[in-house]
């Protein structure tokens, strides 16, 4: 940076800097504070859309606690179509699947779970989707394609649902006969520490006929 002699020096240079420079400068600011002001109206918008998916949301968990599925399919679908971003639109199509299956139609809660696997941009709902579809697909005995979803999940991503996993798995196996497999499968859901007593129970009861054979040999 240039030194000048005098103040006087100094003053000149800056004027004539100014005069070069103050058209770009003020631009520059202008251009600032529209980015600043309409980056502020975006994050309002954004809390605005969060508050009234929220809202809509809550609608859809009183329409499930009074059993109302006509109110469960409509919110759900303004959901998906007015804040289909939103997280809230995920949590709504899982309890959209939950009336299907209670209604009978177990394709279509399987096509909403296999949709939300695939688009859904949490982790944590992800899983939720998988297990919940992995259940539905034990209990239309599809054994194999249940076994092949637990198979696809990546084990570091699945840290707090690993035990879920295994427990299915075991139970998959079961229902296979496959016995030393499931017994495998539940050492591993107790191993982690996460899993449910019901898990030990499940393992005994497989372990007692493998027992019996032995002594009778």
């Amino acid at each position: 940076m240039a030194i000048y002699d005098t103040e006087e020096e100094q003053l000149e240079q800056l004027k004539k800097w100014w005069e070069s420079n103050n058209t770009s400068l003020i631009a520059g600011v202008a251009a600032a504070v529209v980015i600043v002001t309409g980056f502020n109206f975006w994050q309002a918008q954004q809390l605005e859309k969060r508050g009234q998916a929220s809202e809509l949301y809550q609608q859809v968990l009183d329409a499930s606690a009074a059993n109302n599925s006509d109110n469960i399919e409509k919110l759900s679908g303004q959901l998906a179509s007015e804040y289909g971003s939103s997280i809230y639109s995920n949590y709504a199509a899982l309890q959209l699947a939950k009336l299907k299956v209670q209604k009978g139609d177990v394709e279509a809660a399987k096509a909403i779970l296999q949709k939300e696997i695939k688009t859904n941009e949490s982790d944590e709902l992800q899983h939720l989707s998988r297990l919940r579809l992995i259940q539905l697909l034990l209990e239309t005995k599809q054994y194999e394609q249940g076994l092949q979803l637990i198979a696809e999940v990546d084990p570091a991503s699945s840290e707090g649902f690993s035990a879920s996993y295994d427990e299915l798995q075991g139970d998959l196996y079961v229902a296979m006969e496959r016995y030393d497999e499931a017994r495998n499968a539940y050492q591993s859901a107790i191993r982690s520490g996460f899993a449910t007593p019901l898990v030990q129970f499940k393992l005994d009861d497989i372990a007692v006929p493998a027992l019996a054979t032995g002594t009778a040999k």
